[in-house]
């Protein structure tokens, strides 16, 4: 009995220390600069810059591990994308109507959207090839 607590409270100690080292690591993650095409999203020109293309539009904040993380991915994606895709962000914090208008609840989320419609919607970090797929799986 003794020998199992002693095993038990050893894993435990072990994901705590692991967590707190997560935490720190993601906190840690530094600021990646936009790639010159992607589209900086406000109220003013959501709808003219979603208009006749398909746009996958990342919903972030600066404050958001996940979503400094999620910057080289979009970069990479946006470096790839031709013709009538691109890629979008809109800061949460900044741009709080638009979050509203289209329910963001957590962050990252990345809505693919087509003519200015929602057509799909991805909540956390997702890779280069997933969101090249859903990408082009609407452009067809």
């Amino acid at each position: 009995m003794q020998t199992a607590l002693i095993i038990i409270g050893t894993l435990v100690g072990a994901f705590i220390v692991l967590n707190i080292y997560a935490r720190i690591k993601m906190k840690n993650t530094p600021a990646v600069s936009d790639h010159k095409n992607i589209l900086t999203l406000t109220e003013k020109n959501f709808q003219q810059q979603t208009k006749n293309k398909v746009v996958i539009v990342d919903f972030w904040a600066a404050w958001c591990a996940p979503c400094r993380m999620m910057a080289p991915i979009l970069n990479d994606v946006s470096n790839e994308l031709t013709g009538n895709t691109a890629v979008g962000k809109i800061n949460i914090e900044e741009q709080k109507t638009l979050a509203d208008k289209f329910k963001v609840r957590s962050i990252p989320t990345l809505i693919l959207f087509k003519n200015g419609v929602e057509i799909k919607r991805f909540v956390g970090i997702k890779q280069k090839d997933f969101l090249l797929k859903e990408i082009n799986a609407v452009t067809i």
